[in-house]
C-alpha cells in the first residue's frame, strides 16, 4: 500500500503509520508513503507526530520522500489524501488508475462491497485477496454516488495550520481508515467452508 499527499510530512505518514500498526499481523504487506512535492528527509511536524501517536502510529523514524514511478508501479493499492494526489500518482503511471483512489473515495467504495461481495473474493493468499478487493472497489466507481461536493473526497491539509485543523484532518481520516481496516481484514479472511 502506498499513501500519498503533498509534502509527505502530515497526512500520508499519519495514515501510513496507522495502517502499518493495524496490519502488523500481515507481514506480507508493505505500507509506505510519499509526497508529490516532498523535500526528501524532512521529519513530521510535532502536531502531525502527536496525531499519529494518538491514532496508534509510530512517527519516530519517518522522513519524507518524493513519490516515484517505481513506487506507483510496485503498489497494489495507492491512496491519495486528496484527489490531486490520486491524479499525481496516475500521471506518473497511467496504468495504475484502477488501483489508485483518494482515501475517502476508497473507504466509500470498499464499504459498498458488503459482506456478500467480500465473500466472493477468490484468492486464497492475503496479497491476492487484497488485489481482488482493490478490483472490486474499482468496479464500484460509477455505481456508488460520489459526494455532492467533490472536495468532500479530500482530507484537509493541516500543514502550517493550528491544532484545530490537524484535528479536523484526523477527524476526516479516522473513520475512513477504520472502514478500510474493517474491509481489508474481512477481505483477508477467506470464507470457511464446512
Amino acid at each position: 500500500m502506498l499513501l500519498v499527499c503533498s509534502g509527505n510530512i502530515c497526512r500520508s505518514p499519519i495514515a501510513e503509520q496507522v495502517l502499518r500498526a493495524e496490519l502488523a499481523l500481515y507481514p506480507q504487506f508493505a505500507v509506505s508513503s510519499a509526497g508529490t512535492i516532498a523535500r526528501p528527509g524532512m521529519p513530521m511536524p510535532e502536531q502531525a507526530s502527536r496525531m499519529s501517536r494518538l491514532m496508534g502510529g509510530d512517527p519516530s523514524a519517518h522522513r519524507s520522500r518524493r513519490i516515484s514511478t517505481t513506487d506507483v508501479a510496485q503498489a497494489d493499492l495507492i491512496l491519495g489524501m486528496a484527489r490531486e494526489h490520486r491524479g499525481g500518482a496516475v500521471k506518473l503511471l497511467p496504468s495504475a488508475s484502477r488501483r489508485t483512489f483518494a482515501l475517502l473515495e476508497f473507504s466509500r467504495l470498499a464499504a459498498s462491497i458488503g459482506e456478500e461481495g467480500l465473500a466472493q473474493l477468490q484468492g486464497s493468499d492475503p496479497v491476492t485477496r487484497l488485489r481482488d478487493l482493490v478490483s472490486a472497489a474499482a468496479s464500484q466507481r460509477g455505481m456508488v454516488p460520489p459526494p455532492d461536493v467533490p472536495d468532500d473526497d479530500d482530507v484537509i491539509d493541516p500543514y502550517l495550520k493550528d491544532d484545530a485543523v490537524y484535528e479536523q484532518a484526523v477527524d476526516q481520516m479516522g473513520p475512513a481508515l477504520d472502514t478500510i481496516l474493517r474491509v481489508v481484514r474481512s477481505a483477508l479472511t477467506p470464507p470457511r467452508f464446512s
